[in-house]
């Protein structure tokens, strides 16, 4: 089980804590995607930064578009661990859910998928 991660929110007004979290994760920019497996520290750190990414579980097609379109390499020739991506098309509606699962901020299961295929 891969889980996408993509940072929605930008670094100003953060929380110390929060900024730091989200560095370990390598989401330093709006808009990095990372694909992690879903360890329990890592589903830990994921549940501390609901408010400020929107994440799901991957399919394998949507990863190897992902990697084609935009993993890029560094100097030693190996994939780089993040991926830029740019503003969905098509605009966001809401960050927040409000508890009307409108918006992308938080759990967004399966709809990850289509928001990651709107920013390529």
């Amino acid at each position: 089980m891969a889980i996408a991660l993509i940072r929605i929110k930008g670094r100003v007004g953060l929380n110390k804590d929060i900024n730091e979290t989200l560095d370990r994760l390598r989401l330093r920019r709006k808009y990095t995607c990372v694909v992690l497996n879903g360890s329990k520290e890592e589903i830990g750190m994921i549940e501390k930064l609901r408010d400020f990414i929107a994440y799901g579980e991957i399919k394998d097609e949507v990863y190897k578009e992902l990697l084609k379109q935009r993993g890029k390499k560094g100097k030693d020739g190996k994939i780089k661990p993040f991926f830029r991506l740019s503003p969905p098309r098509g605009g966001i509606d809401s960050k927040k859910h409000f508890g009307v699962a409108k918006g992308v901020l938080g759990n967004n299961g399966d709809k990850i998928n289509d928001l990651i295929l709107r920013m390529l």
